[in-house]
């Protein structure tokens, strides 16, 4: 797997990058649930639950980064390992947090997650996001942080001109997620109803938010899309947006489809499309280089060959620091040997004060300040 923390302007293509907002009352509990179950089903191959604060203090895989850290609002951290096709391991971290604002009801706990392949992620593995959440309509985890916005289902636009405009502003800036914009040519029945996510591979569908447009809404979204973000909305179509800063080599017009029958069956086109986004390189969101971050120099759960190799470097840094030191050391008292001989021949043979050796505390002292010191005994007015 990657290592590097460097700062990067796109997200890595062995990553897998999500975030959201939890509407129950006890989403730790429920994310406890699945990792136990998936554990004793042999669908993953270890998980931890851990707290922020003793995480921050124990000792990684990796060097420590400040950045690493969840920060003082977040509850709890989970780890989860996995291996997808053809034995491909995958390292997942959850980390959840305290509502930003109390006054606003029903906001729910925020989350994060991020997941890194050994190899270039595929659209067919499962989600990272069943990992730790159940894949059921029964638990609200797939709220986005933008309000009025779920996963796993059809969010229809707002009615009114300066909500709706608010909308597209908050996807495009906010979420890390890709939207899709689909108008209903006109009012579709129960199968038409289905998400259009619904058909996309596993590993995808919780990556895409489905925006519609009501038959009614033609004209009012069109105009707001243009304004926004200068993407048109074709009657009965869809429109793959691009998130701001706009993904390189991203064209409304290659994102654009002209026709998507919402009768049940397989928008094989708009899939086409949204896939086709999907692996253009796609732009790091500022907060999300920490959530990176915190997964690769933050991680815990390690095998028994991770766990080896660590204790290994551990012994090798410590061997290193005592060597250093007893260089240290041994520096000092040169330094203090040619002093006394110096000091002797500046007294004329007399009895010269002692330099003292380094304490234990003070073995990395430089020898030069321990000079400075005993010279300065024997400055004065006739000296």
């Amino acid at each position: 797997m990657a290592k590097s923390s460097s700062p990067s302007t796109t997200v890595p293509d062995t990553v897998w990058l999500g975030h959201g907002r939890h509407l129950g009352p006890e989403p730790e509990r429920d994310v406890r649930r699945n990792l136990l179950a998936l554990q004793a089903a042999g669908v993953i191959d270890g998980f931890l639950d851990l707290d922020p604060v003793e995480a921050a203090r124990s000792t990684d895989l990796f060097p420590r980064d400040e950045s690493a850290d969840a920060g003082p609002s977040a509850r709890r951290i989970f780890e989860a390992r996995r291996r997808v096709a053809d034995g491909v391991t995958v390292r997942a971290q959850l980390t959840t947090y305290e509502p930003e604002s109390r006054r606003v009801e029903n906001e729910g706990v925020g989350w994060v997650l991020a997941a890194e392949a050994e190899r270039a992620w595929e659209a067919d593995w499962p989600s990272p996001a069943t990992v730790f959440w159940p894949d059921s309509d029964q638990v609200a985890w797939d709220h986005e942080r933008v309000a009025g916005v779920r996963l796993r289902g059809v969010n229809h636009l707002p009615k009114d001109d300066g909500q709706l405009r608010r909308l597209l502003r908050d996807c495009a800036r906010k979420s890390w997620f890709i939207h899709v914009v689909v108008h209903e040519a006109m009012t579709p029945d129960a199968r038409g109803q289905r998400p259009v996510t619904a058909f996309l591979p596993p590993s995808l569908r919780h990556r895409v938010v489905e925006l519609r447009a009501t038959p009614e809404q033609a004209l009012i979204a069109d105009f707001a899309m243009k304004r926004e973000l200068g993407v048109g909305l074709p009657r009965g179509g869809a429109v793959v947006l691009s998130p701001t800063p706009q993904v390189v080599g991203y064209d409304a017009e290659r994102f654009t489809v002209r026709d998507v029958f919402l009768d049940g069956t397989e928008p094989a086109e708009l899939l086409r499309k949204i896939q086709e986004f999907a692996a253009l390189p796609q732009p790091m969101p500022a907060d999300a280089e920490a959530v990176l971050t915190r997964l690769r120099h933050g991680w815990h759960l390690l095998t028994p060959d991770e766990e080896l190799v660590h204790a290994r470097a551990m012994v090798t840094r410590y061997a290193k620091a005592l060597e250093a030191m007893t260089a240290s050391c041994d520096l000092y008292r040169e330094a203090a040997e040619s002093a006394h001989a110096a000091l002797a021949e500046a007294t004329g043979g007399g009895e010269a004060p002692r330099i003292p050796l380094p304490a234990a505390g003070e073995q990395g002292a430089s020898p030069l300040k321990a000079l400075t010191k005993t010279f300065s005994l024997f400055r004065g007015p006739n000296r």
